[in-house]
């Protein structure tokens, strides 16, 4: 069985939290979510580099941190014991199943909670799906770029979408999505195991909620595999970002027409040509 190096930190106001998400992001850590009190994360123990998170907490004297060694097993069981429904407006929830039905909202998901980027409590998870809320879905093809656990695909088939390709790097994330798909029991998404867009399809939406290195090094792969008009929603990105990444898309030819915010976090509504 896998071993991980979990992270629990806790006194970090909203402002410490996303700065540290960043810094852990660049380091290895992943799969980062939130509760009203508390920051999880964690990392494969091969790739854990102590020295390197010490030189990160040393900015954050104020802040808590509890380190342990664990297995993929008790790590799940930690992280869903704190496990809390999202709800996005009265637009969507994100349950886990031992949670009760969540019947005032268009669109319910259900995952499993594992510890995998994605459960709609971090703050681009739920942007991604705020904007999801603007766009017809019907019969369209979507690409999920990052796709982590799978939710912003999930409610893209929910949403009428009838080929969903979900593509992720992340071995765990993958195994945690095929998972959420069936207990959704949703049959048009493809989900894949890669580095980055390598299909034959062509997408009428493009989600990728990644960050804003893994976006920029992707951009041509994604303009390469939208269709006429095509819109692409992006986030994983800090508002420090927009000044590379705006520049970056209007030279390739995407037009952002919307942004939003939450949490130092951004979101671009946009579409391609």
């Amino acid at each position: 069985m896998k071993k991980f190096i979990s992270l629990v930190i806790n006194n970090a106001n909203e402002t410490e939290r996303n700065i540290l998400i960043a810094f852990l992001n660049e380091i290895g850590f992943n799969g980062f979510e939130e509760t009203s009190k508390q920051l999880f994360t964690s990392i494969e123990k091969p790739g854990f580099d102590k020295e390197a998170l010490e030189n990160i907490l040393e900015r954050f004297p104020g802040v808590e941190v509890a380190i342990a060694e664990v297995e993929d097993k008790n790590w799940n069981q930690q992280w869903e014991s704190s496990f809390e429904p999202v709800l996005v407006e009265d637009f969507a929830a994100v349950r886990a199943v031992f949670h009760k039905p969540v019947e005032q909202v268009q669109y319910e998901i259900i995952i499993t909670p594992r510890m995998s980027f994605g459960t709609g409590h971090h703050a681009t998870t739920y942007l991604m799906m705020l904007q999801m809320k603007e766009l017809n879905f019907k019969d369209t093809t979507v690409i999920d770029f990052g796709t982590g656990t799978a939710v912003l695909a999930i409610l893209a088939e929910k949403m009428g979408a009838t080929k969903i390709i979900a593509i992720d790097n992340d071995e765990w994330a993958v195994n945690n999505a095929f998972d959420n798909v069936k207990e959704n029991h949703c049959t048009h998404i493809q989900i894949q195991q890669a580095e980055t867009i390598a299909v034959t399809a062509k997408a009428n939406i493009i989600l990728a909620n990644i960050n804003l290195n893994i976006i920029l090094q992707n951009l041509p792969a994604i303009i390469q595999h939208c269709a006429k008009n095509a819109k692409i929603i992006f986030s994983g990105l800090l508002t420090n970002d927009l000044p590379t990444i705006l520049p970056a898309l209007e030279k390739i030819g995407i037009t952002v027409t919307k942004t939003t915010n939450r949490d130092h976090w951004v979101c671009l509504f946009s579409y391609y040509n």
